[in-house]
């Protein structure tokens, strides 16, 4: 009884104890004394440590002589990506308000890109491996696509070009082609030139994903710019298939034709055969009808799908783009050049005529048959693929998560400011990709552990907010506000930093707990 009465007053004294420390208000703070830490990259390290990135540092170092802290010096990197994404300079900045300040040096860092440049493909293929510590990956199904960064320089030099600007700038740029599974988590990345066809860059990533990665079974998607007949048949070999968006106006006229009658569609959840034309324009439900289709030589199946919802979104979103082409013929600011495909200038035309022969005047008119040539496909999405006898619901749904890549690039450009580049090197360019592509390989992966409850800018604004005071060198002080994301991210990273003070010795267990020990 007396043991057992022991216990409970000892877990009461821990439970209530309490910490107190005096302040002086005449008193000034010591030169160079820092009270304000960063503390929302342990939440970071805890993944970086589950993904084994502390071990692939390991081998590296042991290929190499250098004396610095690579694993401190990426690690950094990519925790200040996410916080406080800027240069290296500014990272190694930012470094020094973490709870663990690195112990290296700005020209480390400088040192360290090339040793990563070297050495981005064995981390690629590591990073992944070690991945299925964390749980099985949804690997059966590989979503690819292609963006581009522009640089703040005016001339060419190394993999940077001039092209096609996914934001229709005039700088160079450099073209990345990137790979992600099932559940938005990426997998391979590669750097090309700017000039490049991006056609030609899948075939060397997907040969390192099959060869270097182990990865061979697989449903390859993308959209119709990067599924060309060679590449949908380099992805029919082996144990690979491919689910490819099919642009319906670049079909034969034959096939075409077929696409656009509105007679033979079923509906997606019974089967049940309809004539597009009979349904309500209020309907919400998914038509399709499916064919063979073999274009040249490889058997294919061709999808036909129709939305009514989808279809009455794009009536209006034109019906507003030829408001504006009218108001341009009004004002006579009709655009020269029409770079985008979105543009309303692309319903105006212009015609040559003349009074008496000699001058011609330009005229400049409205034109309703593009309009009407345009209403044809409203609704219409089509996918070619050769899963012949594979349940159309299932490919479609495969198809429906293309989104996902696009916003892996969104969050890349936006929240980690992957882009305009700066760097001049080719190897500090690759390392500098190199730390976004990993940084998003950790955010998903804590999206993922939080259930994809939150957005992007909740969790990230929340890990930015996690800060703590330094107080009379016996502990910490929360300065973030407890909320429900935060009590989610201490739960699923298995430590807790919202007490109301946190000494020392229980901040040195948190930072080892952050790390898996």
């Amino acid at each position: 009884w007396a043991r057992a009465e022991a216990r409970l007053e000892t877990q009461k004294y821990k439970e209530e104890k309490t910490v107190n420390i005096s302040f002086n208000s005449n008193k000034r703070l010591q030169p160079q004394q820092q009270v304000f830490y960063r503390g929302g990259y342990l939440f970071l390290q805890y993944f970086y440590y589950k993904l084994g990135l502390d071990k692939v540092c390991r081998k590296i170092r042991d290929k190499y002589s250098f004396k610095f802290d690579i694993n401190s010096i990426l690690s950094d990197l990519i925790y200040s990506r996410i916080l406080e994404p800027s240069s290296k300079r500014s990272s190694y900045k930012c470094a020094l308000d973490f709870l663990e300040p690195p112990s290296y040096q700005l020209h480390d860092v400088y040192r360290s890109l090339n040793v990563l440049a070297k050495e981005c493909d064995l981390i690629q293929s590591e990073t992944y491996k070690n991945s299925h510590l964390l749980g099985k990956r949804n690997d059966k199904i590989l979503f690819y696509d292609c963006t581009n960064y522009y640089f703040e320089i005016e001339d060419e030099d190394g993999i940077k070009k001039y092209g096609k600007s996914k934001e229709h700038r005039p700088n160079p740029i450099v073209q990345m082609g990137m790979f992600m599974d099932g559940d938005s988590i990426p997998l391979a990345f590669s750097l090309f030139p700017g000039n490049a066809n991006e056609q030609t860059s899948i075939k060397p990533l997907e040969e390192k994903i099959l060869n270097e990665f182990d990865c061979q079974k697989f449903i390859y998607c993308s959209d119709a710019g990067l599924g060309s007949e060679k590449i949908r048949k380099y992805n029919h070999m082996g144990e690979r298939a491919f689910v490819v968006t099919q642009s319906i106006k670049k079909l034969n006229a034959q096939d075409r034709q077929w696409a656009l009658d509105t007679k033979g569609f079923k509906r997606l959840s019974d089967d049940k055969v309809v004539d597009l034309s009979e349904i309500s324009r209020d309907d919400e439900a998914i038509y399709y009808k499916d064919a063979p289709y073999t274009p040249k030589d490889l058997s294919q199946r061709l999808i036909i799908t129709y939305s009514p919802k989808y279809a009455k979104y794009q009536k209006t979103i034109r019906e507003k783009q030829v408001d504006r082409a009218k108001l341009m013929l009004e004002k006579g600011s009709i655009k020269k050049e029409r770079r985008n495909p979105n543009d309303p200038a692309r319903f105006i035309s212009s015609l040559a005529v003349t009074d008496d022969g000699e001058k011609a005047n330009v005229h400049n008119f409205l034109n309703t048959d593009k309009i009407d040539e345009e209403t044809k496909y409203d609704g219409m999405y089509a996918i070619s693929t050769d899963l012949l006898d594979d349940n159309v619901s299932e490919i479609l749904s495969i198809s429906e998560k293309r989104w996902q890549i696009e916003e892996c690039f969104r969050i890349m450009k936006t929240e980690f400011d992957a882009r305009p580049v700066y760097l001049q090197r080719v190897d500090r360019i690759t390392s500098h990709f190199l730390t976004c592509f990993l940084a998003l390989i950790i955010y998903r992966y804590l999206e993922k552990a939080l259930e994809h409850k939150y957005t992007c800018e909740e969790i990230l604004k929340t890990l930015k907010d996690f800060n703590f005071a330094y107080v009379k060198e016996q502990g910490f002080i929360p300065l973030y506000k407890r909320t429900e994301l935060t009590d989610k991210l201490h739960e699923i990273c298995h430590f807790n930093t919202d007490f109301e003070f946190i000494t020392k010795s229980q901040m040195r267990t948190i930072k080892k707990q952050s790390k898996g020990k």
